[in-house]
């Protein structure tokens, strides 16, 4: 299952934040990096917000993940494209359990590809270094 649009990386600014200011959470099949969300402030009293301002700064945003794979991995794109499908539908049911406004890439080892690992592999992986980062369970 493909990640919804509101939950991808997609620009490069995005990806390049995220590379320069997260931080790096490594696993034997793939590297997490975290870029925790910004506290953004509440207004003050003797500011005047329109009420567009104030949803805006009341509206959370999901978390958006991005994942990377090089061809260091494989020089074939099909199991570039495999394995980058089944790590976008491990990520969607982990989905509900992450905190909000955090940004991740998933950047993916030459061992994945080597080892044929599976999903339960992935999932398991991914859920410890998602706790690791303290992106799930209650951490934000």
């Amino acid at each position: 299952m493909a990640l919804p649009k509101a939950n991808r990386l997609r620009s490069r600014h995005d990806f390049r934040a995220v590379f320069r200011e997260g931080v790096r959470f490594h696993g034997m099949y793939m590297t997490l990096r975290a870029l925790r969300p910004c506290n953004q402030k509440s207004p003050s009293s003797d500011t005047s917000y329109t009420n567009e301002q104030e949803q805006t700064l009341q509206t959370v945003t999901p978390p958006r993940i991005g994942i990377s794979i090089s061809t260091k991995v494989s020089k074939k794109a099909v199991v570039r494209n495999r394995l980058k499908r089944q790590i976008a539908s491990v990520l969607y049911e982990l989905l509900p359990l992450l905190a909000p406004e955090w940004r991740l890439v998933v950047v993916v080892k030459p061992t994945a590809a080597q080892q044929e690992c599976g999903s339960q592999q992935f999932l398991q992986e991914l859920k410890q270094l998602l706790v690791k980062a303290e992106v799930i369970n209650g951490h934000s």
